[in-house]
Order: structure tokens, then sequence, then C-alpha cells
């Protein structure tokens, strides 16, 4: 039963609408204010996120371009090119993030309906509270992500650039927080400036709002799915009685619907594999590449004394650990939870049932024998272990 269907059809969770808002707010509010998180509107307000996607995309190429021509022509000093290296860098892959979870649209609306789908047939109450045990650390990953990547940028945006003294043959100038390439424009006459430094501002709120919200999203569906596999786990350890099997009293009808179910999640993780698979391998490779340079930032402001900077680059490198940690978390606990189906398969009381019945579950067995994973790009499986890999190739750069 889909989660689209009429509304006077009655589901079989009486929280459906409460729950649904609790796990889906905080993806709408980032992914939706840039245009990625599908809303279900009419009128000309279906425009909106096109719109959205337009001026995001817009005032990211106007930060971007002018900076790279600014740090080819402009800017000699080595120290502020490597700065702007990594800022560049950054912008990029944000970009290239947008541009893919735009691409994906259409197969993130259909995950969302998936889940959606999931909470409407939730029938029983012991299954709606281990699948909002797992929503909940979702959310709760979600909502630190987003917190710690726009307190930095808040900072990076709006306080870092005035604390900086900008001077040029003895005259202070207004700061901007990207530099703009000299030959373009007057960049520090009014009205030009504070419509510049208002792209500039827009530009990282869509970069911030990527990251964050890819991050969250891979923790929304990641969480549903193990959420769902701790529903089949109680299925199996209830398959000779039967308490949490409605109207299904042959065991064969109930290991057919726990088979069922188990196809079900596989073919989701599929899907969100094939949404996220882009966004991770850019995720990991600016974790490589990328993150150093905060490194290389907070030893240089902590040289100069500079506790404004020191602290913004600070927030800046423990942002995007943790945005890598949580791809990397919900990878393993994807990996360690698919896993489980098979081991509970030998531990429930498996001699109570029909032998032919026994038979039927080694198709279950099998199929937990390859756990679902996220992988980056289809290259790397993204564990703790890969975590680990990644802060090591950083240390030793």
């Amino acid at each position: 039963m889909e989660s689209s269907q009429d509304e006077y059809v009655t589901s079989s969770n009486a929280n459906y609408q409460r729950d649904i808002q609790y796990i889906f707010k905080p993806g709408n509010l980032i992914l939706g204010s840039i245009g990625i998180w599908p809303i279900a509107i009419r009128g000309i307000e279906r425009y909106a996120p096109k719109i959205a996607i337009v001026v995001c995309n817009s005032a990211l190429a106007f930060a971007i371009v002018p900076c790279i021509l600014h740090m080819i022509y402009d800017q000699k000093d080595l120290n502020i090119r490597l700065k702007l290296f990594g800022l560049l860098g950054f912008c990029t892959t944000a970009m290239m993030k947008y541009c893919v979870l735009v691409i994906r649209r259409p197969k993130i609306l259909r995950c969302i309906e998936h889940v959606k789908s999931d909470w409407w047939q939730a029938k029983f109450s012991s299954d709606r509270e281990l699948m909002l045990k797992y929503a909940t650390t979702g959310r709760r990953l979600s909502m630190i992500s987003a917190t710690s990547m726009y307190v930095a940028g808040f900072i990076y945006h709006t306080i870092l650039p005035f604390c900086i003294e900008h001077k040029v043959d003895n005259q202070t100038i207004r700061p901007l927080v990207y530099p703009t390439y000299s030959k373009f424009f007057k960049t520090q006459a009014s009205p030009i400036y504070e419509m510049v430094y208002l792209a500039h501002c827009v530009c990282g709120y869509t970069m911030y709002s990527v990251t964050a919200g890819s991050c969250g999203l891979a923790a929304i569906f990641a969480t549903h799915a193990c959420g769902q596999i701790e529903v089949i786990i109680s299925r199996l350890e209830d398959l000779s009685c039967g308490k949490n099997f409605e109207q299904l009293s042959d065991v064969n009808q109930r290991i057919s619907l726990i088979v069922k179910s188990h196809v079900r999640i596989l073919r989701f993780s599929a899907a969100v594999e094939g949404i996220l698979q882009e966004v991770c391998l850019l995720e990991f490779a600016s974790s490589i590449f990328t993150m150093c340079l905060p490194e290389y930032y907070c030893i240089v402001d902590w040289q100069d004394s500079d506790t404004v900077g020191l602290t913004t680059y600070f927030l800046l490198f423990v942002s995007f650990c943790f945005n890598m940690y949580i791809l990397c978390y919900i990878g393993e606990q994807l990996v360690e939870k698919s896993s489980q189906i098979g081991t509970r398969c030998f531990m429930i009381r498996w001699y109570q049932l029909p032998a032919k019945s026994v038979r039927s579950l080694v198709l279950v067995i099998a199929m937990s024998s390859h756990p679902i994973k996220i992988s980056a790009g289809r290259m790397i499986d993204l564990s703790l272990a890969t975590f680990g890999n990644v802060r090591n190739c950083e240390i030793n750069v």
C-alpha cells in the first residue's frame, strides 16, 4: 500500500502523519530550501524547486569562476593561494554533489515514498517502536551534521572576513567572502558590493546545505533500512509462535512474508546506494584531498595567534570529519544489521518447526551472506575501517 493513496484510507499506523513529519522534517527544511526535496504543490508554486536550483547554481558559479581567475592572475602570495585552493576545492565538490542530487531527484522521491509506505503499513506497536528507535538516530545524525556545518559556515561568512584587516595601497577595502577578479567590476562601490556579498552568502548556504543535506539523507534512508531489518529479526524470533503475524497460521506463509520483506529491503538499499554512490565518492575524495588544508590553516593561524581564524577552520575541519564519519558509521551499521539476519536464523527455535519449513530458511541465510553495503562509486565500501584509513592518509599527508 503506497502512501500516495486516497486520504480517506486509514493507515495501519495510527501515528503515521506524526511519524512521517518527525522523520523527514530536517531533510525537508534543508534540501527543500535548495530545490532537491520533492514537494507536492500545485499552481505556480510547483516551479519553486526549479527556480531554487537555478538560483543556487548561479550563486555557486558566481563565486567560483571569479575566485579561480583571481587566484590565477591577481594573487601572488603562496599562503593565500593555498587557502583559496582549499576553498575552491570545497566549492567545486559541493557543486558537483548538488548536480548529482538534482539528477537523482526522481529516485530520491521513490525512496521517500518507499519509506512512507513502510510506516503506513506498520501494524504492530512493537514494529513502530523498533522503526522509531532507528529513525530517531537518523534524525539526530542529520541535525548534528546540519548544526555543525551551519555554525562553522556562519562564522566563516559573517565574522571571519570582517576580523581580518584588508588594505591595498594603504586603503582599507570592504571584505568579501570569496575574492573576485579585478577586471570584472568594481566590487567596492555600492550597491554592487552588497549584491556580491549577498550572492556569496547564498553560495555558502547552498554548499553547506548540500553537504549537510546529503549526509542527512543518507542517515535517514540507512537507519530506516536498519529499522526494517530489526522488524524482520523480530519476525524470525516469533516464527514458531506467530504473535506478530496477522492471520497467518501457516509457518510457510510466515517464512514467505519474511523473505518478501527481506527482498524489499535489499531493493530499497540498492536504490539508496544508486542515489548516494557519486555523492559518497565525492565526499570521500574531498575528505582525502581537501580536509588536509583546514589542518594546515589551523597551524598557520595558531602561529599567527589568529583566534577567530583558528576557531573557524577548526569547526570546519570537525564538520567535514563528522560528515565523513556519518557516512562510514551508517555503512557499518547496515553491514552489521543485515548480517544478523542469517545469524538469527540459527538462533531461533527452528527445531520446533516442520522439517520442510526449516529448509526454507536456507534462502534467508543465503541472502544475508551478502550484507547490504554503501559504497563510494562502487569502488570503496564505507565502514569505520574506511574512516580510519582516511584519517591515516590525512595524517601521513
